[in-house]
């Protein structure tokens, strides 16, 4: 385990001292991990609603009646999957939040566990691949309906399959094992060769999945992000190329105040935290590997905006940019996940959001809620939504501020 008193191994002279923040994120991080281990990775999710074969026929394979059924679902604080004879399951995408977090408790404390469970969980994405794809991808394990689409279970989205790359390649690069960077480089043939584009001039916007044309910023940014890190560990002109056209898309998009719509849809303007963490992120990733540096000043600007309008001095994390409700373990665990890697300036931030979200979000028992409505937590233990965002956050602020001369 990483051990909640992991004080107790640095060495005897060290000069780093442990803040009280760092040790109740040590020990939220540690009993998070036995829950999950517990469950073996599996669990409910908010939008699973479809899974029940009652819900599918009161969805009658109609949009709005579907809709309906996930929202109702999705919005209850009692659980009553049981009833409706959901079961648990393997969320691909939580899968490869908990593998890039067992990978980063691994490289800060050299935790040989987290190591065997990194290995575990490549397992289980290697079983849970979608079919019929180009490359690698992944879905999710039940069919969802949104305003825009119908997307069927299994359908491979380039949010998941760029999330799981990503995890992929930090293990690669903290574990070192070649079996890592071989699960994550076929990525690229799913995203070049699967996707819808929506051309403008010598930019384009890669499609969510194979069976939509729809335009959402972080979804492009995040399959864009995947390709330009690839490229650095195998060559291909044509992936950089598409990097670059689809970072620009996404970026000719920005608005004046350094923010993005979700979509520019008329239904999918509104402007909420954790995705545009995720564009941010995606741009970060490019600036460090030297690309798109042209797009400097925008991500800045991008960056005082995300820090500027979504927090509350009391770390308050808001789920939109000019009201805070619902209150979201995402909007928490992507603050941590992006301002934790932003340095000194923005220590304070990330520890008033942590301390927040350990007080409010954080069940006795070690796993995390989903939302808080008007003061009244949906408490039910969700293992992608909220355990594995959890434990991305939490392992994430443990990497980036554990002293790296004491790894």
């Amino acid at each position: 385990m990483l051990c909640r008193n992991q004080i107790d191994y640095l060495p005897l002279g060290s000069k780093f001292m442990t803040s009280k923040i760092y040790e109740n994120v040590v020990g939220a991080c540690d009993d998070l991990r036995r829950w999950i281990e517990a469950e073996n990775f599996k669990g409910y999710d908010p939008y699973d609603a479809l899974n029940s074969p009652l819900l599918r026929l009161a969805g009658l394979g109609q949009k709005w009646p579907r809709i309906a059924v996930i929202q109702a679902m999705k919005r209850s604080p009692i659980n009553f999957r049981p009833l409706l004879l959901v079961k648990k399951g393997y969320n691909p995408k939580g899968l490869g939040l908990f593998l890039g977090s067992y990978a980063k408790l691994f490289a800060t404390t050299g935790d040989e566990q987290a190591r065997d469970r990194a290995f575990e969980l490549l397992e289980l994405l290697a079983k849970h691949r979608s079919p019929n794809t180009s490359g690698n991808g992944w879905g999710y394990n039940f069919d969802w309906q949104s305003r825009a689409f119908f997307v069927p279970k299994e359908t491979p989205t380039i949010v998941n399959s760029s999330f799981i790359g990503h995890a992929l390649l930090d293990a690669y690069e903290m574990i070192g094992d070649e079996r890592f960077l071989q699960m994550a480089l076929p990525i690229r043939e799913f995203l070049l060769n699967d996707l819808y584009r929506t051309v403008e001039g010598d930019k384009f916007c890669f499609s969510y999945t194979p069976i939509d044309q729809t335009i959402v910023h972080n979804a492009n940014l995040l399959g864009a992000s995947l390709l330009i890190r690839l490229n650095q560990y195998e060559a291909s002109a044509e992936g950089r190329a598409a990097a670059l056209s689809s970072l620009e898309y996404s970026m000719s998009y920005q608005r004046e105040d350094g923010s993005w719509w979700y979509a520019d849809t008329d239904f999918q303007k509104w402007i909420d935290s954790f995705h545009t963490g995720f564009n941010l992120q995606a741009i970060r990733y490019f600036l460090d590997l030297g690309e798109a540096n042209g797009h400097t000043s925008a991500y800045k600007k991008g960056v005082d905006f995300y820090a500027d309008n979504f927090f509350e001095p009391d770390g308050t994390a808001k789920y939109f940019h000019d009201r805070v409700l619902p209150e979201d373990i995402h909007s928490y665990a992507q603050a941590m996940v992006f301002f934790s890697g932003m340095g000194q300036g923005y220590k304070s931030l990330v520890d008033n959001t942590a301390k927040k979200m350990l007080e409010t979000f954080r069940d006795p028992s070690g796993y995390f809620y989903f939302q808080r409505r008007k003061g009244k937590a949906i408490a039910i233990p969700y293992i992608r939504w909220a355990q594995s965002w959890a434990f991305h956050g939490l392992s994430e602020y443990l990497y980036n501020n554990f002293p790296k001369d004491n790894r």
